[in-house]
């Protein structure tokens, strides 16, 4: 049997390639390449080039490499880019997944993990938030989001179907050992574009928003570090696989920095003293996510180990140094 990871070659799901590689399991992983990289794709795992939305493809796939499980990553992430382009949201998001999960349970599939999001919270009160607080996205990327959780809910109720949904907050850092980070030349993540500019890579960093109802003034976010993350993913399936029942889960360490207090933490890791531009709000930004993820613990047995601010910057900058000197001819 084989594990089928969408967005495989990406961030995220090449972390979980990586995790599931370096775990014994056989994976192949489905990726359009538009944001992921096909050197991302470890020698242990098999890369096929194409769209989730591809039915007959899936198909293909799943009946060809026996798959019994599917964790899905493919998706756009931009917050502000979904307000402007929300009908590319809901296509990319939430059509194709479902094209996705009616093609896996079609040819068999009984275990899904899907990647989901934070932003399915919109502005809450609550702090940490727990999985049971109002569902009141404010953006288009988070609707599309709790759309597919609503399609996993209703789907697993009708068909022999069960998923986790793993709500993530802010996602952060390197593998570990060096082999893969975020590798997107323009994403838009904090800690990645902020170890940029302290390499010179942009002029300044530009931070949006200073008159949020937080301590300083900016957001306030969870960061969870990206192996952290997929060790919740893999005890997701060994849960799935040992017949748990369908469940959603935030996946933090239930406390947060502000986007003032991460600056500061790049600049002393990296010992630059770069630029920082105060700019307005960005749309469909909440002032605070910070995680309650009790029920990942008690449920799937997820014990993180890498909550600390310092060692995650440092592998954001190690990496960003590795992926500038990589060879001309595959660098992302």
């Amino acid at each position: 049997m084989s594990v089928l990871v969408t967005g495989g070659a990406g961030y995220i799901g090449g972390h979980m390639t990586l995790g599931l590689v370096d775990a014994g399991e056989t994976v192949v992983v489905l990726d359009n390449l538009s944001t992921g990289f096909a050197w991302a794709v470890p020698d242990g795992a098999k890369l096929v080039v194409g769209d989730t939305g591809d039915a007959d493809l899936v198909a293909k796939i799943i009946a060809e490499h026996k798959v019994d499980a599917v964790a899905h990553f493919a998706a756009k992430i931009v917050v502000p880019e979904s307000v402007t382009d929300p009908l590319g949201y809901y296509l990319n998001n939430t059509s194709n997944a479902r094209t996705l999960i009616e093609t896996a349970i079609q040819g068999g599939v009984k275990s899904f993990i899907f990647s989901s999001t934070a932003a399915v919270y919109g502005e809450t009160s609550s702090e940490p938030v727990a999985e049971d607080a109002p569902l009141l996205p404010i953006s288009p990327y988070g609707r599309s989001k709790l759309m597919v959780e609503w399609m996993l809910k209703d789907a697993s109720r009708a068909y022999d179907f069960r998923y986790v949904a793993l709500r993530y907050f802010n996602v952060a850092g390197a593998d570990p050992a060096g082999r893969l980070g975020q590798s997107t030349p323009k994403a838009t993540h904090l800690i990645k574009r902020g170890v940029q500019t302290a390499l010179g890579i942009y002029p300044s960093l530009e931070i949006f928003g200073q008159d949020y109802p937080t301590r300083d003034g900016t957001c306030v976010r969870d960061y969870i570090q990206v192996t952290d993350l997929i060790d919740a993913h893999l005890a997701a399936l060994a849960y799935l696989r040992d017949g748990g029942a369908s469940l959603v889960c935030n996946c933090g360490y239930g406390h947060g920095q502000t986007v003032k207090e991460v600056v500061d933490v790049v600049k002393r890791v990296s010992g630059v003293d770069f630029g920082v531009i105060m700019s307005p709000r960005r749309p469909g930004d909440p002032a605070a996510l910070v995680a309650r993820a009790d029920r990942a613990k008690s449920a799937l047995g997820w014990k993180p180990s890498r909550d600390n601010l310092d060692d995650i910057v440092r592998q954001a900058l190690d990496w960003e140094r590795r992926l500038h000197n990589r060879r001309p001819d595959v660098k992302p």
